[in-house]
């Protein structure tokens, strides 16, 4: 048997329904992690989905738990040999709120719908129909070949939409059981529904809260007017000195000192931003002076206020407030470590003399960059494998601009991290009407099934082992 004949099994899954058959019965689940009631349903994904089809590829499965994490999680493997390279695969088949009663007339998050050239359901593309996808490819090389000529394994987990709780303690549990050469795996969005996408990687994100605390209460502004601190100006000062007019950031420890490696500028001169119907329009002059738009949110750091209060926003009263309070996040790369971002802002601050201004962090799991180098053989061999199959030069991001557990598989178990999304930037996760073109679907099953194709015929000097 052949590439070929690997890849037209996936496109025949496809033609045929079979893949959507599967699609659907999962969908119907409502896996809502969000929702303590759907404790049952985050289960039943994996037992009555994901162990039976694991199994009919001959994998073995056992579920991990661990007292952090608020779900199981699922972990196969399929041994081939000892000698032979080892992919890890993960996805997660919980889903952000179904938000029933926004969604366009006739939908339903929990029934996967077509509606012209596009299905719609919860999960189509976060997550449960990007992992979908890449299971059908490993199965259709399953049968092609008669097996996939390397090591497969897999972790499942059903809490990401909530910050995956316990994932980082499973796999610290879990070292030897995950060991592994490569994680390949899917989620966010391409850089465009037509243009196959890798990225390697994905940048940080901490939720940093800054809060003047002056007094008890308000105080007339007439009569105390000019004697006591104003909250809401020094917090405002506060958030000036940090970042400019423009959205510079105005703190060096904020960015990373080197710059942009050039072979991360190099793959990000090939990308282009493309926004879609209903996009809002990018703003030219926002953000780092000196960097294209697509270098600001794939190459470097932004620092953006989420929330700004002080006194009462709804009903403004003749009174100094006693409190101002902002909720702000710097999202970041590669060369700014997270323990050092509060201690920079704080040592900032102090040297502005606004030592009244606290800096906390807003929760404890903030994400920390990390990258693929894109020069690695192995990034050179994907690219060279998707672009065979789809006849079209895949874009490379060094790192995805939002933020996911990257940093689990890269530093924690030490793997070089590969990511093949399947879906496109306007697809409406995490929103009512999540859709995925049936087009991009149908070429993501080709290209993941000639990747793990070509994977089962590399020799370990092909990926740089």
């Amino acid at each position: 048997m052949s590439r070929e004949s690997a890849v037209a099994q996936v496109y025949a899954d496809f033609d045929s329904g079979r893949f959507a058959e599967v699609l659907t019965r999962r969908i119907a689940i409502p896996t809502e992690s969000q929702n303590p009631d759907r404790a049952g349903d985050l289960v039943a994904y994996l037992t009555t989905e994901m162990i039976p089809a694991f199994a009919a590829m001959g994998f073995a499965t056992r579920i991990l738990e661990h007292p952090a994490a608020k779900a199981p999680f699922l972990f196969a493997e399929r041994i081939e040999g000892a000698d032979l390279p080892t992919v890890l695969g993960y996805g997660h088949g919980d889903v952000i709120r179904g938000l029933d009663d926004s969604w366009k007339e006739g939908l339903s998050p929990w029934k996967m719908e077509t509606r012209g050239d596009r299905w719609y359901g919860r999960g189509v593309v976060d997550n449960k129909g990007q992992h979908s996808i890449n299971m059908a490819a490993q199965a259709a090389v399953i049968a092609a070949r008669g097996k996939l000529g390397f090591n497969a394994k897999w972790i499942i987990e059903m809490g990401e939409e909530t910050g995956s709780p316990g994932l980082h303690q499973v796999c610290e549990a879990n070292k030897d059981l995950l060991a592994a050469d490569f994680l390949i795996a899917s989620d966010g969005p391409r850089l465009s529904a037509t243009r196959p996408t890798v990225f390697l990687g994905a940048r940080g994100a901490a939720l940093v809260d800054l809060v003047v605390e002056a007094r008890e209460g308000g105080h007339h502004s007439g009569n105390w007017g000019g004697l006591l601190s104003n909250p809401g100006i020094q917090l405002a000062h506060a958030i000036a000195s940090i970042v400019g007019p423009k959205g510079e950031i105005r703190v060096p420890a904020l960015v990373p000192k080197d710059g942009i490696p050039a072979n991360v500028r190099a793959a990000l001169a090939d990308c282009t931003l493309e926004p879609g119907p209903g996009d809002p329009e990018i703003d030219p002059d926002w953000g780092e002076p000196g960097l294209t738009p697509v270098e600001r949110v794939y190459g470097w750091c932004n620092f953006e206020v989420l929330a700004f209060e002080t006194g009462n926003p709804k009903t403004p009263v003749n009174a100094i407030p006693p409190r101002a309070f902002a909720r702000c996040q710097l999202r970041h790369v590669v060369g700014v470590e997270t323990e050092d971002i509060l201690p920079a802002i704080r040592a900032h601050l102090d040297r502005q003399g606004l030592k009244m201004v606290q800096v906390l962090s807003a929760r404890e799991n903030n994400f920390p960059a990390t990258r693929l180098d894109p020069d690695h053989p192995a990034v050179h061999f994907a690219l060279k494998s998707i672009q065979r199959s789809s006849n079209k030069k895949p874009a490379l991001l060094p790192n995805l601009g939002g933020a996911l557990p990257n940093d689990v598989f890269c530093d924690l178990l030490g793997l070089k991290t590969i990511w093949v999304p399947h879906s496109y930037p306007g697809c409406s996760q995490h929103a009512p009407n999540e859709h995925v073109p049936f087009a991009l679907i149908r070429e993501a099953l080709g290209l993941m099934a000639g990747l793990y194709w070509d994977l089962g015929e590399a020799s370990r000097a092909d990926l740089g082992l």
